[in-house]
């Protein structure tokens, strides 16, 4: 496995949009997207998760690394009403009504996107379910028309931007994506925003710190966006997570 990293590091940085392109065809399949997982977890106060494949970036502290470096490898397809099922039936088992796309980013492209609004839109036929849409936000800031459509499906939905990286030097070093790439999420929560959807940003602390977060307020403010409601998380130092950080030169501090 860390060969395979090694490998992966030599090929960055990346154009991630073009990634997600290629990375879509191998996870989406007609109105199907790979999953490999479902699962009831503590985040959010209990929250019924459908963890993904397939990413737009490869993260150094990403924990589902492996699966999307090569998610051809794993998961299988489900259509959004068979995803939407095996997450109602966790819902009334767990008794809990938030639900999450986990492990991937949900939006790669016209396909995965088509998928996720299937789903989102089942979903919000269960009263007072809530989804919470956890997405990196490239695509939602190269794509203004998929925040338009989000806007549509009403105040259940909510968005958690992760950002990674509070200038397009971190930003290339924490994805291994073009630093030119660093505005989009930026301008996601900027869109989002101004639609009144829901959503905030959230950032890795231990790699961003004081300093980090300092930077990314106020490049936030730039385009627009308060970060007043900024969420931090905190890193899960698997073994492989300290190799992959260790070969982008990422330390915590």
């Amino acid at each position: 496995m860390l060969e395979l990293i090694k490998n992966v590091v030599l090929k960055l940085p990346f154009d991630p949009v073009q990634r997600a392109k290629e990375v879509e065809k191998v996870v989406c399949k007609d109105y199907s997207r790979k999953y490999y997982r479902f699962r009831f977890s503590k985040y959010y106060g209990g929250i019924v998760t459908a963890d993904a494949v397939g990413c737009c970036f490869l993260c150094a502290y990403c924990w589902n690394f492996f699966r999307n470096l090569d998610p051809g490898k794993y998961g299988e397809f489900y259509s959004s009403e068979e995803v939407a099922e095996i997450l109602g039936q966790l819902v009334a088992k767990r008794r809990c009504y938030r639900v999450r796309i986990s492990g991937a980013e949900p939006i790669l492209g016209e396909k995965s996107f088509d998928h996720l609004l299937r789903l989102l839109k089942i979903l919000g036929e269960m009263h007072e379910l809530v989804f919470i849409l956890e997405t990196n936000g490239l695509m939602l800031g190269y794509h203004p028309e998929f925040c338009r459509k989000l806007a549509k499906l009403g105040e259940n939905i909510f968005v958690r931007v992760s950002l990674k990286g509070w200038d397009e030097r971190s930003f290339e070093t924490i994805t291994g994506a073009r630093g030119e790439f660093f505005r989009f999420p930026l301008l996601a929560l900027k869109n989002l925003r101004d639609l009144g959807v829901n959503a905030w940003p959230a950032v890795m602390y231990d790699i961003f710190r004081e300093r980090g977060i300092e930077e990314i307020c106020k490049k936030l403010k730039e385009v627009g966006v308060e970060a007043r409601d900024l969420e931090l998380e905190y890193l899960e130092l698997y073994s492989f997570v300290k190799e992959n950080m260790k070969r982008r030169g990422l330390t915590i501090l």
